[in-house]
């Protein structure tokens, strides 16, 4: 039995396998081009949706990362606050006893005024237009008292405070919640209660504080050291409460940029080409062209119709 061999089978054939080379070349040119597998999910086929749950995983972990930037600030400004209140803190004491050792109360008073401009201050700071010491009242001015006679006005310290009790939280990733606010009222109410004390008694009986120390004075100073003292020590404790939560945001902030750089390892292994095969293939595919052409052109040439004429 002869097989029939027609010119119309040949040229279809040949043009199939020019089609199929010339999208080889096609597909080749691309990887090589753009140095990725595909311009879709399309083109990683099996692998298209580990492709979307990874990339859905590094989109959170980015929200999270610049979420926490942003943690990362407001918990620097209030550490800025925090030390400008504690050392106000100090100093209010340091002034205490520098009177002592001098033993002299010229500008005591003057002295501790300031420091508490610099703590409320401090206690009134804001971070991107909100106050940061304020609970959830943000845009309310949490410390009223602008001098220490607003103190033995008569109103109890506690109505020097306008925040609540709201303390923010921010989640740093899936399993890490931290607390973050800091309210005015705790850092500030033993505060504005010992300067209370020291304006109330230098406008009493054994007041004022305005040259050599008299027994009584000296005696009500040296009391007041150990609870300033304690002022301070209390509000370092929070400082560093603060600092903890920084050391906290850090390393998860870390910790995320490791898996993010192994998610886009593992999401190049999908999606980056590997350039060697790329370039190969596509100089198989254009010389499966060339020959194909080859052959398309020998078909030319040998059709029954040539010797017919």
């Amino acid at each position: 039995m002869v097989t029939r061999v027609s010119t119309a089978g040949n040229y279809g054939s040949v043009l199939v396998n020019l089609m199929a080379a010339q999208q080889r070349q096609f597909d080749a040119g691309n990887r090589v081009s753009s140095q990725k597998n595909g311009t879709d999910l399309k083109g990683y086929a099996t692998k298209a949706e580990t492709l979307t749950a990874m990339r859905t995983v590094d989109r959170r972990l980015t929200a999270y990362s610049d979420q926490n930037d942003q943690v990362a600030a407001k918990l620097g400004s209030q550490d800025e606050a925090l030390n400008q209140v504690t050392d106000a803190a100090g100093a209010i004491r340091q002034a205490m006893a520098d009177a002592l050792a001098t033993d002299r109360a010229d500008t005591l008073m003057q002295d501790i005024n300031g420091q508490f401009a610099t703590a409320t201050e401090g206690l009134n700071a804001r971070y991107d237009g909100k106050y940061l010491f304020a609970g959830g009242q943000i845009n309310t001015k949490p410390v009223t008292a602008t001098t220490l006679a607003d103190l033995t006005s008569g109103p109890p310290i506690a109505s020097f405070f306008t925040n609540d009790q709201f303390k923010a939280q921010a989640k740093l990733d899936d399993s890490t919640t931290v607390t973050t606010g800091q309210l005015a009222s705790d850092m500030g109410t033993a505060m504005l209660t010992g300067l209370q004390g020291i304006q109330a008694f230098n406008q009493g009986a054994g007041g004022p504080f305005n040259g050599q120390l008299t027994p009584a004075q000296r005696t009500f100073l040296e009391n007041q050291l150990a609870s300033w003292d304690q002022i301070r020590s209390d509000l370092t404790l929070k400082t560093a409460q603060n600092g903890l939560v920084q050391k906290r945001v850090e390393d998860v902030k870390t910790n995320i940029g490791v898996h993010q750089d192994t998610l886009t390892i593992m999401i190049g292994h999908i999606t980056d080409a590997d350039m060697a095969k790329a370039a190969t293939d596509l100089q198989s595919a254009q010389l499966s062209i060339q020959a194909s052409a080859q052959v398309f052109s020998s078909l030319q040439g040998s059709s029954l119709l040539n010797y017919l004429k």
